[in-house]
């Protein structure tokens, strides 16, 4: 049993989670479009034997599956081995924290869609909160797809509605800190404590200035695309900006990283500067495009040349963590006042009626307004 103390959980907090997506396997996924479209291609003008092969079957999934589909995303109807036409229009997804890749949307491909996510998935006001096994959490505006801990929507319906916030508390921080709070504020904030475990403060002050760390935080996290000012993508000051010094004109065998020079090496390529700091992420993110693929699965069908697009997104990558680590001091800083200001805690909370979390908050919303399609053609009931 957990001691009640003055720290809350992020479930205490946001307290409707899914389960991580379960692809079943890797080609449904890839860092550009394109490179799904022609495995698709591959897969479909296969015989039946090879199908199989190719297609990597699993208990959950075979091309003789009958899946519905996801919602929002209307691929078709037929079991996959009857299939001939187009690869579904591929949907870009936060595969790990900071790696944007795109994955085929079609529920016969993939073992575990969580449909639930998808149908709170919201291009204008949806954001996430990804649990990490140690420390603190990822976010994204994009839809969490790869091997990642826990996915805590920060809306339970589409459109900036119904906000996952454990019931009454908004109201409880407006109160005690005399100011408007607002579900955005609240992911701000548990952004700014960057632990598993979230102090609330009853500072007003401590409160803002949290608030607003917290927003440049899941800023870079999405890259932009959430808490913006007009300012466009995040970007380095002047003398500490990435540039690419030699081309990549072909996929390399792997990457390799000097800390003294701050230089990282992708075959005859050459970015610099890369702090250490970023080369954390930086290092996965450069292991998942230069892996060849085991031959004669459709991983193995990948680019012959280093595309011009991975360059810019290599670049955008060290920018952000870079960015989050200059802000790490103040993160520190803000962490000291507020374990030395007054907090509100889990026993306040319990008074006020806050905690414990209703049941019914841990459940996904009803959010259907339209027939969903079921396997073959059906519609499912819900």
């Amino acid at each position: 049993m957990r001691v009640v103390g003055t720290s809350l959980t992020l479930a205490e907090i946001m307290p409707w989670a899914v389960a991580p997506l379960r692809l079943g396997r890797g080609w449904v996924v890839a860092a550009e479009a394109a490179t799904l479209r022609a495995r698709w291609d591959r897969l479909v003008k296969t015989e039946p034997a090879e199908r199989d092969v190719l297609f990597q079957v699993t208990r959950s999934r075979s091309p003789r599956s009958a899946a519905p589909q996801l919602p929002g995303h209307p691929a078709p109807g037929g079991r996959l081995a009857r299939e001939n036409g187009p690869c579904p229009e591929p949907v870009q997804v936060m595969y790990e924290p900071f790696d944007r890749q795109w994955l085929i949307p079609d529920n016969r491909v993939i073992d575990a869609a969580r449909p639930e996510l998808w149908r709170v998935a919201d291009t204008m006001h949806q954001l996430y909160a990804v649990e990490a096994a140690e420390g603190p959490p990822a976010y994204s505006a994009l839809l969490p797809a790869g091997r990642q801990g826990r996915i805590r929507p920060l809306y339970r319906r589409p459109g900036g509605l119904d906000p996952n916030i454990a019931p009454g508390l908004l109201c409880h921080l407006a109160g005690r800190l005399g100011l408007p709070v607002t579900p955005e504020d609240v992911l701000a904030w548990t952004a700014a404590a960057a632990a598993p475990e979230v102090t609330l403060t009853a500072s007003s002050e401590l409160w803002a200035e949290g608030v607003s760390l917290g927003r440049e935080i899941v800023w870079l996290h999405t890259y932009g695309a959430r808490f913006g000012t007009g300012g466009g993508r995040p970007r380095m000051p002047g003398g500490r900006r990435p540039y690419v010094r030699a081309g990549i004109p072909h996929i390399p065998d792997a990457a390799t990283y000097d800390p003294a020079e701050q230089a990282l090496r992708l075959g005859a390529g050459l970015v610099s500067p890369v702090p250490p700091a970023a080369w954390e992420h930086v290092e996965p993110w450069c292991e998942r495009r230069t892996s060849p693929g085991e031959p004669g699965t459709l991983e193995a069908v990948r680019p012959l040349a280093w595309p011009r697009s991975r360059t810019s997104e290599l670049l955008e990558l060290v920018t952000v963590c870079a960015l989050l680590a200059d802000l790490e001091p103040r993160r520190a800083e803000l962490a000291a006042r507020v374990e030395a200001a007054e907090r509100i805690g889990a026993e306040e909370l319990r008074g006020a009626g806050v905690l414990p979390v209703p049941d019914a908050a841990r459940r996904p919303a009803s959010v259907l307004d339209h027939h969903e399609e079921g396997p073959d053609g059906q519609f499912a009931l819900l």
